[in-house]
């Protein structure tokens, strides 16, 4: 019903278009009859006009189209036209609804074209259109039409005929064009695209050509090709330059192989270029069986696709230069680089953002790090370092047994590729290096059951091939539970079958002389010994003498194999040393414990050694002093026929010895107490529950070392207590001057007492008063000026020993690195050295 009344506006608007004019021909037939010719030639040619798609080349904007009918009535004068076309159009705007007309722009357009064409035909005869359409009645069957012009266009009573163009023109204009491009192209398409094909793989073309001095391949210049396809062949052959860098690489690489400098990560890499070479050839042997077919023109008909053209090769070589663009950045930063660095510098190219480039460069890594993983893998669950050619990250080198665990193995940076952290080589480093040392310095095999745990509780196998990129979670979980069950059974064999705690106890009671009879009983039985110079005296004397001291204390209960490794040693010594000066005591460990007890360790404990060493004989020499003094306190009355200021000279000199002696045991007392309990015992519980706490043998052995560096630190040892140090050498060597005073001093009164005895008993035998007169005087004389030297030299002595220990306790404030304000506390309680400061 819709389409019928279509139908029948169409032919009203016919009619009136094909009317006649005011004074027709009685010859000429009724156009407007139904049934004329020229009325259905008319209609069909209307139907057919309106049924194309043929569209304005202006938006259809209602608004717009309105206003430029309006400015084109006021450009023409007609100023009440426009009004009323204004008040006209608002109505028909207005019209909405169940028959209305929807598009209005259409008809506002149409009565636009429709003014324009009656204007060109008012003013020129041969105007393409009048009235809107055509007069068609002289349109013969052939379907060309004739005018009244020889030219085909004429005008007939004011109606325009125009000729039709012959059906097969489009095709006529083809072949010009095709004519012109044979003209403007010296080569054809086929031929380039032929040579495009043998440049992309690195073949030169008939026509394209490698140039050295571009480092490319160009079209040559004698060719007379469209810009446009020049510069379109220069993009294509951009593939064959980067497939010339990436097959000159493999070339190289592989022809090196197996130097040292490609490696077995190397030779992946370039077998996993292969590969992607290899799907590269099955595109080009699929583009050069379609560049067999002829490329089509225009205005053939398209029998089939299977034909190459240029432009259809940039489609195909979209994703292919992709990748060989990758390929080649990589061979760039990988020529001069080996396994871990090698894959570490292709893990870089990997973090992008392009899901083709991701998913590239994931099945090339996986390839790549093969070799990578598999060197993992067997380090750490077998502790085999399977690397021919040095591109681990972990490296080994020969070493004794005791140098296993801290010089055998290392990381080298330069091969950690940047998808392993840090944090994760160092336990891989650990975890291979526990399996050696259990099997090389413990003779142990339970490693393997416990690699094998380790292996089932990540999940994976023993064997080759459990690990590949990617999959770095899984690593991590495999070198945790591995590092973790490895580590256990290491620690464990150190603590039962070593013994490792018993033997550090061993070294702190007997190098650090924790074992206080022992020590006692020792340097009492030495120290004539030691008195003697020491290039005098024999090693297997004081060895004797070590074993005499063992069995005569507490020591003997000790285990056999603690008391086998302890040993006499004589330092190096030179003229002028006493025995005092190079004795000390040694502690073989023995392999494993000496990775523990390294030579640098075992000289930090001799350095602790010889300093309580030295101690003890302060105190031990401030006791025999004692010893001596005690007895002869009241051997004053033995000088009773001397006169009263001989006695008064004799009993300050003996006070002065006596209060120094005091000073010295107050010193050397609070000094051993705070060496012994403050130092040795404090550090010694620190490292006991660090050593419980130790989940490791790194971390066992720093806790070692961090006790020993505790020890070396507060005893005033370190290099930052050098002037402390110094300071406490200068007091124990006053303080044995002030021993060797006291023993003159006692020996000399001994003297005194004897020649007076002697002197008394001759005098009541010779009853001779100027013989007794005489000796008494003699005696007086020698008595007095012996007691004012040693008067004199103890209070040198004295003097100095105080203005030591004055400046020695000043200086304990301010001492930043250590504590030591209970050692001041003790030394200085009263007060009395920090006031007698203040007062000088």
């Amino acid at each position: 019903m819709e389409n019928q009344k279509v139908l029948d506006l169409v032919k009203e608007l016919v009619k009136r278009l094909i009317s006649q004019p005011q004074n027709p021909n009685p010859n000429t037939p009724n156009s407007q009859n139904p049934n004329s010719s020229r009325f259905n030639q008319s209609l069909s040619y209307a139907i057919r006009i309106l049924s194309s798609r043929m569209t304005p080349s202006i938006s259809s904007d209602e608004a717009a189209m309105a206003e430029s009918i309006k400015r084109l009535l006021f450009s023409q004068g007609k100023s009440s036209d426009a009004l009323s076309f204004s008040e006209i159009y608002s109505k028909f705007a207005l019209k909405n609804g169940p028959g209305s007309i929807n598009n209005k722009w259409a008809v506002l357009y149409l009565l636009r074209v429709v003014s324009e064409d009656r204007n060109l035909s008012k003013k020129q005869c041969n105007s393409l259109v009048s009235r809107g359409l055509p007069a068609i009645s002289d349109i013969p069957s052939s379907g060309n039409y004739r005018g009244c012009s020889e030219k085909g266009v004429g005008c007939d009573g004011g109606v325009v005929m125009i000729s039709k163009e012959p059906e097969n023109s489009r095709d006529i204009a083809f072949r010009e064009f095709v004519s012109l491009l044979r003209e403007e192209n010296e080569v054809s398409e086929e031929v380039l695209v032929r040579d495009v094909l043998y440049v992309c793989q690195g073949i030169d073309g008939s026509y394209v050509k490698f140039d050295k001095k571009v480092n490319g391949y160009v079209l040559s210049d004698l060719v007379t090709v469209p810009r446009a396809t020049r510069v379109m062949v220069g993009k294509l052959c951009e593939l064959g330059v980067l497939f010339r860098r990436v097959t000159g690489y493999i070339s190289e690489s592989m022809s090196r192989f197996p130097a040292s400098d490609v490696g077995t990560v190397g030779q992946a890499f370039c077998a996993a270029l292969q590969d992607e070479l290899s799907d590269y050839y099955k595109l080009l042997a699929v583009l050069e069986v379609q560049a067999m077919g002829p490329i089509p023109l225009v205005s053939d008909a398209v029998i089939s696709e299977n034909y190459l053209s240029l432009r259809r090769l940039m489609i195909w070589f979209a994703e292919p230069v992709v990748k060989m663009k990758l390929m080649a950045v990589l061979v760039d930063s990988c020529k001069v680089l080996k396994g871990g660095a090698m894959a570490g510098a292709i893990h870089v190219h990997a973090q992008h953002g392009d899901p083709l480039v991701h998913e590239f460069m994931k099945c090339l890594l996986r390839r790549v790090c093969s070799p990578l993983f598999e060197m993992v893998r067997s380090w750490v669950l077998e502790g085999e370092l399977e690397d021919i050619f040095s591109e681990f990250f972990v490296v080994g080198q020969p070493v004794k047994a005791e140098s296993l665990w801290r010089e055998g193995y290392r990381l080298h940076a330069g091969m950690l590729p940047s998808f392993i952290s840090p944090s994760l080589a160092q336990s891989i480093l650990r975890t291979g290096k526990s399996i050696n040392f259990l099997r090389v310095c413990c003779e142990d095999r339970g490693w393997a059951d416990a690699a094998t745990e380790a292996a089932a509780a990540a999940g994976t196998t023993t064997g080759r091939g459990g690990l590949g990129y990617g999959e770095t979670n899984a690593l991590e979980l495999l070198v945790a539970e591995a590092s973790k069950r490895i580590d256990k059974h290491l620690l464990d064999v150190i603590y039962n079958r070593y013994k490792f705690k018993e033997h550090c106890q061993a070294i702190k009671r007997y190098l650090l002389l924790g074992q206080g009879d022992f020590v006692q009983y020792l340097m009492d039985i030495v120290g004539p010994e030691l008195s003697e110079p020491a290039n005098t005296i024999s090693t297997f004397k004081l060895a004797s003498l070590l074993e005499t001291a063992i069995r005569s204390s507490n020591a003997q209960y000790e285990n056999a194999d603690v008391l086998d490794r302890l040993r006499v040693k004589m330092m190096p010594h030179n003229t002028g040393d006493r025995g005092w000066d190079v004795f000390s005591l040694d502690y073989d460990a023995g392999v494993p414990l000496n990775t523990f007890f390294t030579e640098s360790v075992m000289t930090g404990y001799l350095r602790i050694f010889n300093f309580l060493w030295k101690l003890r004989r302060v105190e031990h020499a401030l006791i025999s002093a004692w010893k001596t003094m005690k007895p002869n306190c009241i051997s004053s009355h033995t000088f009773i026929i001397l006169q009263n200021a001989i006695k008064i000279k004799l009993l300050s000199t003996l006070r002065r010895c006596q209060v120094l002696w005091d000073e010295m045991n107050h010193f050397v007392s609070n000094f051993q107490y705070y060496i012994m309990f403050e130092v040795l015992e404090v550090s010694w519980s620190n490292f006991s529950n660090e050593m419980e706490a130790a989940k490791d043998l790194d971390e066992l052995l720093a806790a070692h070392e961090k006790y020993l560096h505790s020890i070396v630190e507060k005893s005033l040892l370190g290099e930052k207590s050098q002037s402390l140090h110094e300071t406490l050498f200068v007091l124990f060597d006053l303080i044995m001057r002030f021993r060797s005073l006291a023993d003159r001093l006692y020996e000399g009164i001994y003297e005194l007492q004897t020649r007076s005895s002697v002197s008394e008993n001759k005098t009541k035998l010779s009853r001779q008063l100027s013989s007794k007169s005489e000796g008494r005087k003699a005696l007086t004389q020698q008595a007095f000026k012996f007691l004012s030297t040693m008067s004199q030299e103890l209070d040198d002595v004295g003097k100095k020993y105080s203005s030591l220990l004055t400046g020695f306790i000043s200086q304990l404030p301010i001492q930043q690195h250590i504590d030591l304000k209970f050692l001041l506390f003790r030394l200085d309680f009263t007060e009395f050295y920090t006031q007698s400061r203040q007062g000088t």
